[in-house]
């Protein structure tokens, strides 16, 4: 048995129960993803990290692992009526202690639980750092965004093939352990996996990086099927064009395989709504998984209230300023800053709690229907 949410009037969950359904080594039908999507709230939420870690590693490791921050901050997020948050896993953690990393899992899941709030996992990561490591963590340059994150597998795995197959316990380990858990509402398996990083570490990164990313994508999406996940998986597609004549071979194949069709987009409300267009006319549920980046024009305001219309599931990044810096902007890898910026890249709360911007606050809370 397994329990899913549903709607009550604007944002009340109540559970119903109904049995799982043999699971397939092959994509969801268009039919079966729209029962998923009848059968889900719209689900609203944020990509999530603790204020008290830097990247993933920090986030997972048993030395850093911080219930105590992921409970307060998960109370923030059941303030604004969040139900679903968006959340970064990494190969290492796995392979250091597997038994410990599916114990820390479980952990977050219960406290999501507590809160009212499922999850998005991703489990690799193709941006920033492309030489993660186990163990104490770098204290992050000041001002840097994201100074701190690492991808998921290391560069170093990804250019070997073998290594690439070395994921294959760690993808099947993990699905295989929470496949049928109802607090799992989608499994995303690689973000921007053809990202080359120009800004920040692109010399280091191979031509066939797209190439590379895919043989492990495809790997990827095979492992998660066989390992019996009742839940959909997706890999969002995120640069270019997203048509079936012009998108990249990347983008084409991360829309055939998706069981549901996941995106980002920084880009004012106009822009938004050509891409949604085009997506929607694949047939399948469409959630955008990144977006809201003030200084580009991507603001709650319109752009929450857009989603909810189309009924279209929406995660913006940066949740609590902290150790992950996103309060500064992508250029700051090019422009240095010496101070916060006046207008916040990312991010809702300080880590005191305090909230940025109220109006803003108030925005969402009107959208999620959540009174305080």
């Amino acid at each position: 048995m397994f329990v899913r949410f549903r709607y009550v009037g604007v944002m009340a969950l109540v559970l119903w129960a109904a049995p799982y359904e043999a699971q397939s080594a092959e994509r969801w039908s268009k039919e079966k993803a729209e029962v998923w999507a009848k059968q889900t709230p719209w689900l609203v939420g944020c990509n999530f990290i603790t204020s008290s870690a830097s990247n993933q590693l920090e986030m997972w490791q048993a030395d850093t692992f911080d219930p105590s921050t992921i409970d307060r901050e998960l109370g923030l997020a059941e303030s604004l009526g969040f139900n679903s948050v968006r959340v970064f896993l990494h190969d290492l953690p796995y392979k250091d202690d597997a038994d410990g990393f599916l114990k820390r899992i479980d952990t977050f899941l219960g406290l999501a639980e507590k809160h009212k709030i499922g999850v998005m996992f991703v489990l690799f990561d193709s941006v920033w750092n492309p030489f993660p490591k186990s163990g104490p963590q770098p204290a992050p340059k000041a001002h840097l965004h994201n100074a701190g994150w690492v991808q998921s597998p290391g560069i170093e795995v990804l250019k070997d093939p073998a290594k690439q197959d070395a994921l294959e316990g760690y993808v099947k380990g993990v699905v295989g352990r929470f496949k049928n858990d109802p607090r799992v509402q989608v499994w995303d398996l690689i973000n921007e996996p053809d990202n080359r990083n120009g800004s920040s570490y692109g010399k280091f990164e191979p031509e066939n990086k797209s190439e590379l990313a895919q043989r492990l994508l495809k790997k990827s999406f095979g492992w998660a099927r066989e390992a019996g996940a009742s839940q959909p998986l997706t890999s969002g597609v995120w640069i270019g064009e997203f048509g079936p004549e012009k998108a990249s071979p990347m983008s084409k194949y991360q829309l055939s395989e998706s069981d549901i069709i996941t995106f980002h987009s920084y880009d004012p409300l106009a822009n938004l709504k050509a891409r949604v267009a085009v997506l929607k006319a694949y047939g399948r549920p469409v959630l955008c998984t990144e977006y809201m980046a003030r200084p580009n024009g991507s603001t709650f305001d319109p752009v929450l209230g857009y989603f909810k219309s189309e009924n279209i599931a929406a995660y913006n990044w940066g949740f609590v300023a902290g150790k992950s810096q996103t309060i500064y902007p992508w250029d700051s890898w090019k422009t240095p800053y010496t101070a916060e910026p006046k207008v916040w890249f990312h991010d809702i709360f300080r880590k005191d709690g305090s909230i940025y911007d109220e109006k803003e606050v108030q925005y969402i809370r009107s959208i999620t229907g959540k009174s305080r």
